[in-house]
């Protein structure tokens, strides 16, 4: 049985993105999403903070173990400060982070230091298309052996940073069976399109990737000759979603919360309205309950556990809903104010919107 009670450590953890979070992400994150770019120091001071460091070993460059529910934790936090930061900060574990989980040896030694012993670099990875009936499992993108090489051919989208990335990992479908492979961004018929025009998130660059005949050797496949399981993969990716998920609403929870208790119509305050706080509980136990099956999900990650894939899964769709209850009513919540740009309800509803779509955005 797992415990509720944070270690010192996460708590020290959790304390110091707080207040990363508090401090530095959400006073940039209006200015950020208009002007289209989060500040490149911004982010190299929450790269700083460790967190993906602290999930590699230290053979591999990085200084401790990786824990799915530390790593949830600190999510949270940043996700509360802005969802587009969050992103990016965590982005390179999108790239470290499968090599960890299913690559070779060989692999780890020659890129996992690459990744976190050095400064913030656009280390990404492509899962994402474009066609209505996206399955991470049953992807469109293939990729097929011709000698020495595998020939990648499809099309991504969402690909962060995907213009100023060297390396990427893309995911292809091989036999049926999904499949990651370690691209350069220089390869003969690898193109990257225009830059996504968004609802939200316009703070993260996204981009379309198109693959023609991209040849990738042998031994780029994640795991070497032998492949690797995708489903641990993608699980992490679903925890992480289900948390970004939760950061954001509580940001509009607790922000709506406080506007309320403070804002007067009529004579009451907004929060005294019977069928406003109904609003306010609904919101604050939908927040609980998606919270708990996601630490149970990632517990069950940590733990090895053979259920983790499909709590994993009930997370971020429970999660999709959440995201877009809470953040919605934060915004009627708010009345007029709530569709003003100069308040950030109307942000994280658009940010959240986005959550139903990005799978593949972010892992732990």
């Amino acid at each position: 049985m797992y415990s509720f009670e944070p270690s010192e450590e996460q708590k020290m953890l959790v304390d110091v993105v707080k207040r990363y979070a508090e401090n530095d992400l959400r006073p940039a994150a209006r200015d950020a999403e208009e002007e289209g770019e989060l500040p490149g120091d911004l982010i190299e001071k929450g790269w700083e903070l460790g967190i993906l460091q602290a999930s590699v070993p230290e053979e591999y460059g990085g200084f401790g173990e990786r824990s799915v529910v530390t790593s949830i934790l600190a999510a949270e936090e940043l996700a509360w400060g802005d969802m587009a930061g969050a992103l990016a900060i965590m982005m390179p574990g999108l790239f470290a982070l499968p090599i960890m989980l299913g690559g070779s040896e060989e692999q780890k030694k020659e890129y996992l230091p690459k990744v976190v012993e050095a400064e913030w670099l656009p280390y990404t990875a492509a899962l994402i298309e474009g066609n209505f009936d996206f399955d991470p499992n049953d992807l469109a993108t293939t990729a097929k052996l011709d000698g020495g090489n595998y020939v990648l051919e499809g099309e991504k989208r969402y690909v962060p940073y995907a213009a100023d990335a060297e390396l990427m990992i893309v995911y292809a479908n091989l036999d049926g069976v999904t499949q990651g492979f370690i691209v350069p961004a220089d390869s003969e018929g690898f193109s990257v399109g225009e830059r996504e025009k968004t609802l939200g998130l316009n703070a993260l660059p996204l981009y379309p990737l198109k693959l023609e005949a991209v040849k990738v050797p042998k031994e780029n496949r994640l795991g070497g000759p032998d492949g690797h399981d995708f489903a641990p993969i993608l699980a992490a990716q679903w925890v992480a979603m289900a948390t970004i998920a939760i950061g954001v609403a509580r940001a509009a929870f607790e922000y709506s919360a406080d506007y309320a208790k403070e804002r007067e119509v009529f004579g009451t305050k907004v929060a005294q309205k019977q069928a406003i706080a109904f609003m306010f509980a609904e919101m604050g136990a939908e927040i609980e309950a998606i919270r708990l099956l996601t630490w149970e999900a990632a517990w069950m990650l940590d733990t090895g556990n053979e259920e983790a894939y499909k709590t994993a899964y009930l997370a971020l769709m429970g999660a999709i809903d959440m995201a877009m209850m809470v953040t919605d009513r934060g915004v009627q919540v708010l009345g007029g104010y709530g569709y003003i740009r100069e308040y950030p309800v109307e942000l994280w509803m658009r940010n959240g919107r986005g959550i139903a779509m990005l799978t593949g955005l972010a892992m732990v």
